[in-house]
């Protein structure tokens, strides 16, 4: 038996009351630890409340939102309300689950802790008093023995019997009431579970069966429809990759002309002035909205207005570089803008396109009939003005071409004239900027990289650059120039004098340093600081290369490029001359580029370049080592920008 008894020793009562507080003390911390957990769970299904509650309300959210394609979102929309009925019907079970815990389960527990372990601790405090006070008046006694102490002594151990008779009966029937709180709460919260899962029951099998086979029936429907689409699609993907190359070619669309439209979209190449001699071409989005030509850019949610076609000349115009353009021309001659189309077909389409609708045939009642009229006039519209036709002031009669040709015939010993290597009134090009675009969104980051001269050039770029021979030197370009020919060392001297001509005839000393790198597959001019490439050539376009004859640190080059204003397949050769001032000799560069040509030929022959790489010393990486990079500092961007040229 765990009671005390009033005729136990005093030793025997002590001992026995240690073992009691003992477990008083590990009820207790037990006690804390499991309300904790009770707690937790209490927590967590009134967050289960609060979670499904919120979700019934953003089921109903649904059919507030604005999609941009509703297409069978009322079936949608309809579920979704009845599935956050039963969500909001689910929310009130286990609400009312909250409130059993609370009342079953976290109730009786607290109340077990507050009621019976702060008595078994508040009747210890009151034993222990009443004991250390009977004990101090006892010692007393011991040590003066008088009358008046003998009924205080008394009334002293009669309150400590009295305290410590209370206090052993509370531990008496916590061993009793433990029991018990460990098992209600627990009972609580399982009849709680019992009933949420019943009525969850009721709910889902009574109400929701035919529902639920319903929507499983639908979302087996929208697969098959989705595996339907995506088996087509996998058909289509099929065909495409089985069709020719030709069907991809640009100039290769069988269907013909249609010259009676009143309204385009498509890509056109728009050209932007970047300098007083430079341009690029960015790629825009064009479209015709009734008597305008409209312009979206990259990344903007809509159009923008470009030009009034009412009473414009639309006609096609030869470009230096670029075929199937044209220009459109406002009726006041202020305005004008050079478009290019991707191919033939468009382009002839856009120029009719346009014309038709700068006569307003649009605002007619049979517009289509009045264009057919017009059919003469669209074809005349898509014939280039010739060279001779659009020629400027300082562009050479025919005549004086006629006789420029036959004195070059006749002239075969004799050196060349100036005029025979460069057209008078050449423009010359001091700079290369990097391109800017009228049109270009602000916002784009990035995007392909277009060169000063109309062309992106990505055979150049520096991922390509897997060469063997790669040396930079640093240069200063002093300006280009178109030339007539690419054969003769001679145009390339020329070229070197007009262009140190025309920059002190206008005081232009100040030139820009960059980094000319030659590899064994192309030539790139690079910016020092950003590392971009401001131009690229392959190095079979370069045919002639030379340095000065006196000022050594004098180079040039030339480029052959190719003209498409004649319609020609393969192009005419045009040609254009580069003069730079390098830190070092001018003809190591073009030693290096000689070298380039070399190794780019013994590729073609395995046997060849396997003797060329015995004959000239490699670097570790496997490229040929030829002079230390001259470029200094200047790799790390740590030259300024421009310097004096001393040319």
């Amino acid at each position: 038996d765990k009671r005390f008894c009033v005729s136990f020793s005093s030793l025997q009562t002590r001992s026995l009351l240690s073992v009691f507080e003992e477990d008083a003390g590990t009820l207790t911390d037990y006690t804390n630890q499991l309300l904790q957990s009770m707690q937790r769970v209490y927590g967590a299904q009134s967050e289960m409340g609060l979670a499904t509650e919120q979700l019934s309300r953003q089921l109903l959210e649904y059919e507030k939102q604005n999609f941009a394609l509703g297409k069978g979102d009322e079936e949608v929309i309809s579920t979704l309300q009845q599935f956050a009925k039963t969500v909001g019907e689910l929310n009130t079970l286990h609400s009312e689950l909250a409130t059993q815990m609370a009342d079953r389960m976290i109730f009786p527990m607290i109340q077990f802790r507050e009621k019976d372990l702060t008595e078994i601790s508040t009747l210890r405090e009151i034993f222990g008093i009443a004991s250390d006070g009977m004990y101090g008046l006892l010692k007393f006694f011991s040590n003066m023995v008088k009358a008046e102490l003998v009924g205080e002594v008394a009334y002293s151990r009669r309150k400590q019997h009295q305290a410590s008779m209370q206090y052993y009966c509370a531990l008496n029937a916590l061993q009793y009431r433990k029991r018990v709180a460990m098992l209600e709460p627990m009972l609580g919260y399982t009849q709680a579970q019992i009933n949420f899962y019943k009525k969850g029951i009721d709910l889902v099998s009574k109400k929701m069966d035919s529902f639920l086979g319903s929507v499983s029936s639908m979302t087996q429907n929208i697969q098959a429809q989705l595996d339907s689409e995506a088996e087509a699609m996998r058909m289509t993907q099929r065909e495409l990759l089985s069709m020719e190359d030709t069907v991809y070619m640009p100039d290769r669309d069988p269907a013909p002309v249609n010259r009676t439209l009143i309204q385009k979209a498509g890509y056109l190449n728009i050209r932007n002035k970047t300098g007083l001699v430079t341009t690029a071409w960015d790629r825009l989005y064009f479209f015709t909205q009734g008597g305008n030509l409209m312009c979206q850019p990259r990344g903007a949610v809509a159009g923008g207005m470009v030009l009034d076609l009412d009473n414009s000349s639309v006609m096609a115009v030869e470009c230096e570089d670029r075929r199937y353009c044209f220009q459109i021309t406002s009726p006041n001659g202020k305005t004008s803008m050079i478009l290019q189309a991707e191919s033939k077909r468009e382009y002839e389409e856009w120029i009719c396109t346009l014309n038709n609708i700068s006569r307003q045939i649009y605002l007619t009642d049979n517009p289509e009939a009045v264009a057919i009229r017009l059919n003469q006039t669209a074809i005349q519209a898509v014939t280039p003005i010739t060279s001779f036709e659009k020629r400027g002031e300082g562009s050479p009669n025919p005549d004086r071409l006629a006789s420029i040709m036959q004195r070059k015939h006749l002239k075969t010993s004799s050196a060349p004239e100036p005029e025979d290597l460069i057209v008078p009134g050449t423009p010359i090009q001091f700079d290369i900027m990097l391109p800017a675009s009228e049109f270009q969104d602000q916002n784009r980051v990035g995007g392909r990289r277009t060169n000063p001269f109309g062309e992106t050039d990505d055979d150049c770029s520096p991922e390509s650059d897997d060469s063997l021979l790669q040396q930079v030197f640093a240069v200063r370009f002093l300006g280009s120039m178109a030339v007539r020919s690419g054969q003769t060392q001679e145009v390339i001297y020329e070229a070197m004098r007009q262009v140190l001509a025309a920059r002190a005839i206008h005081n232009i000393f100040r030139t820009t340093e960059s980094h000319l790198m030659v590899t064994s597959s192309c030539l790139r001019l690079i910016d020092p600081q950003t590392q971009v490439t401001r131009i690229g050539f392959q190095l079979q376009e370069v045919t002639q290369f030379v340095a000065h004859q006196e000022n050594g640190r004098l180079m040039g080059f030339v480029v052959e490029g190719r003209d498409w204003s004649e319609d020609d397949e393969e192009g005419e050769p045009s040609f254009s001359a580069f003069v730079f001032e390098s830190n070092t000799e001018g003809d190591k560069i073009c030693y290096t580029i000689s070298l380039g040509k070399d190794i780019m030929e013994a590729k073609k022959d395995p046997e060849a370049l396997v003797q060329l790489l015995k004959n000239m010393p490699l670097t570790n990486e496997g490229k040929f080592l030829l002079l230390d990079n001259e470029t200094g500092n200047t790799a790390n961007g740590g030259a300024p920008d421009e310097e004096e040229s001393e040319a």
